[in-house]
């Protein structure tokens, strides 16, 4: 039994149920809020945190949480332990009905990720990762299958966000287009961790502030237990559970650190 065993346990079927909330709704003619940050949020995002909160909370009552639906009041800081929830990452992929939403759930203990699932509600596959045990996709009714990152150095196949492609991100492409396979494919939410842990993509640059923790956490260490890297533009590994929850910067992640950084 690895070291986080229970948890992991917990945080795969915190997800599963949070998945029956979600299609229920994907499936009704919902509402969409616009919040405060000008994102999207519906029905689904709402309950799901309230399920997963509620879920994790019964059986860790000491373990903090960081979520995307709920208020900061800063209280996490008080924990070693602290949950990181995305319950719908992807608001607007789930609002265009494309598939491409995740729910995203970390666990970080004093600022470093140990655990990670990424669930796609869609199809009932989990990606998880636990601190120095592996990363695996698990799809249901099946036994969980090992990923890896490919061992590609050239002809890089990239990804860009669906409804978030900046220009910045278009010119880098752009400028480095003789490393990249022509086709940028555009992929939703934190899906893009996933097909890069297992090999089908190869690097992902995200320019700008517009994500937070929750966007990452969960990725972060599915794709280094995959073998792969996701660092601030400058190179610096994240840290979570921090005063400021935005990725100020933005990130880029790929399969080897090698293909991270394309200046010479």
């Amino acid at each position: 039994m690895n070291m986080y065993e229970v948890e992991l346990r917990a945080m795969l079927e915190a997800v599963r149920l949070a998945e029956k909330h979600i299609m229920k709704v994907y499936h009704t003619n919902f509402d969409v809020e616009i919040k405060s940050d000008n994102s999207p949020v519906t029905e689904a995002d709402q309950g799901a945190d309230k399920i997963l909160r509620e879920y994790l909370s019964k059986l860790f009552p000491d373990y903090g949480f960081l979520t995307e639906e709920s208020k900061d009041t800063g209280e996490r800081k008080n924990h070693h332990y602290i949950f990181i929830i995305d319950p719908v990452d992807g608001t607007k992929d789930f609002v265009a009905r494309d598939g491409q939403f995740c729910t995203n759930v970390a666990l970080a203990k004093d600022g470093e990720v140990v655990v990670g699932v990424i669930h796609l509600p869609t199809s009932g596959i989990s990606y998880y990762a636990v601190k120095g045990e592996g990363a695996y996709k698990l799809a249901p009714g099946k036994e969980p299958v090992r990923i890896h990152v490919s061992d590609r150095k050239d002809h890089l196949r990239a990804m860009r966000s669906i409804s978030h492609f900046r220009p910045e991100e278009e010119k880098f492409y752009q400028e480095h287009s003789s490393v990249f396979e022509s086709e940028i494919e555009a992929v939703g939410a934190a899906y893009k961790f996933c097909l890069l842990a297992e090999g089908k993509k190869d690097f992902f640059y995200r320019f700008g502030n517009g994500t937070k923790e929750w966007d990452v956490a969960a990725g972060d260490i599915i794709l280094s237990e995959a073998g792969g890297i996701m660092v601030a533009p400058n190179g610096r590994k994240f840290t979570y559970n921090r005063d400021d929850v935005y990725n100020r910067d933005g990130y880029v992640m790929a399969n080897d650190a090698s293909n991270l950084f394309l200046e010479e």
